[in-house]
């Protein structure tokens, strides 16, 4: 069994998002690192990874959605070759 905060199913969380769009579950007790904020108050694991999944639907970093839109690619993850190209 791993004594990880992050595996408790007891345990409450937090779910923190930063600047690129990148979503993580972490525990209440833990600082929040710089860099990121919090996007889902204190919840059971099992609701936080809820959030993560219902909001964190496109997991490619938002420079990146930026990047291909800028090349011309939708940002739908269907232009890889706009950014290569680039």
């Amino acid at each position: 069994m791993s004594n990880s905060p992050f595996d408790n199913p007891d345990g409450t969380f937090l779910v923190l998002v930063n600047d690129e769009n990148q979503h993580s579950l972490w525990p209440s007790f833990a600082e929040v690192p710089a860099g990121w904020t919090v996007a889902r108050e204190p919840g059971s694991r099992q609701e936080c990874l809820d959030h993560i999944a219902e909001h964190w639907t496109d997991i490619r970093p938002a420079s990146l959605v930026r990047d291909m839109a800028a090349a011309g690619g939708t940002g739908t993850g269907t232009d890889a070759d706009a950014v290569r190209a680039r």
